[in-house]
């Protein structure tokens, strides 16, 4: 089994080519999607939020507010530290757990770790390949903009929030430059998994 590490930056592209991946048959293991998972209502994590920043952090139903919370930890770094205290262990115990179910099952997969804070979290140790997402700044901030109708200064402050891309390059064994067009981000996609079979001895 070969286990990637997908990572990038926020508005970089990464969702985008972790899609590219699953249709050549990798299998993703989708951090964000498992961070909702730990924080569902009646979850330990879920409690531990509630407690810390009080009943006005849920919505309707009782889940957790997630653009409240966004605004809070996005424009306060303590706080962010803190809930990444409380989610991040959980996330990593159902990383370990699904990787062996997967290893198991399916020993000649190539599995995906689909994670934004890679690096920041250390996941790198746990990967075999770290793959970054590349964008330039300015290309992120006008997606982000776009994506989630924020000003300028609300883009600004959630990049800032961030890991810069170029320190993570450091850490990238490869590299997918995804400020062109998606038609370029595929063909390096292409070329990133081709290259991989073969290394590994697999048809492509």
């Amino acid at each position: 089994m070969i286990i990637i590490g997908l990572t990038g930056g926020i508005a970089s592209g990464k969702s985008t080519v972790a899609c590219m991946l699953e249709e050549k048959g990798a299998v993703i293991i989708d951090a964000d999607r498992v961070a909702r998972e730990v924080v569902l209502p009646g979850k330990p994590a879920w409690r531990e939020i509630r407690d810390w920043l009080g009943p006005s952090i849920l919505g309707p139903g009782g889940a957790i507010d997630r653009a409240r919370l966004g605004k809070l930890v996005f424009s306060d770094a303590a706080a962010r530290e803190k809930l990444n205290r409380i989610v991040h262990p959980r996330v990593m115990e159902i990383f370990v757990a699904r990787t062996e179910e997967i290893r198991s099952c399916c020993p000649e997969a190539v599995v995906v770790y689909d994670v934004p804070l890679l690096i920041e979290a250390g996941m790198q140790r746990m990967v075999d390949l770290v793959v970054l997402v590349y964008a330039r700044e300015e290309i992120q901030l006008s997606r982000l903009q776009r994506r989630d109708n924020l000003s300028a200064e609300e883009a600004l402050a959630r990049l800032r929030a961030q890991m810069p891309l170029e320190e993570k390059r450091a850490y990238a064994d490869v590299i997918i430059d995804n400020s062109g067009s998606l038609e370029e981000t595929c063909r390096q996609v292409e070329a990133f998994w081709e290259d991989l079979q073969l290394r590994s001895g697999r048809p492509s």
